[in-house]
């Protein structure tokens, strides 16, 4: 996979690399600033789906550069297992981003001019604690995935 002779996967590498910490950083924002999400619900599901499929695509368009320079292999092995991990949490997020916009949801503070009403009872609990533990699990991988891949290729 290229684009004008260039791989695809450092190219869109970038976009996980900027877009996952913000979204994780956008997630424990929802789940401690209660006034702010009704002006983050939608953010934080948005952020989520892009950077799910940009993991994925990422992974995929690693893996073609990996079978088009074979002797990449033992120096990129531990930046593909943290790339795998990450490529599953990102896309367990999209769920737990949704139910946590739900969940923890409340009436729009352009309607109420109060701010976001309070979560949906031990449901909004449990969508507060799957939040933040996704949300600390994507930027710890992104961070993880990104360093390894930085060794392998920069020493």
């Amino acid at each position: 996979m290229e684009i004008n002779g260039l791989p695809l996967h450092p190219l869109v590498v970038h976009a996980v690399v900027i877009l996952g910490p913000l979204a994780g950083l956008v997630g424990l924002a929802y789940a401690f600033v209660p006034r702010w999400r009704w002006l983050l619900r939608w953010p934080l599901v948005v952020l989520a789906v892009i950077v799910a499929i940009a993991s994925v695509v990422a992974v995929q368009a690693g893996e073609s550069l990996l079978d088009s320079r074979p002797e990449l292999e033992p120096i990129v092995e531990d930046h593909e297992e943290w790339g795998e991990r990450l490529r599953l949490v990102s896309v367990l997020f999209v769920p737990v981003a949704a139910f946590a916009a739900w969940a923890m949801g409340g009436t729009s503070a352009l309607t109420s001019g109060r701010g976001a009403a309070t979560s949906r009872g031990v449901l909004g609990g449990v969508a507060t604690g799957l939040l933040v533990i996704g949300s600390l699990a994507l930027m710890v991988l992104v961070f993880l995935a990104g360093d390894s891949g930085a060794q392998a290729v920069w020493g």
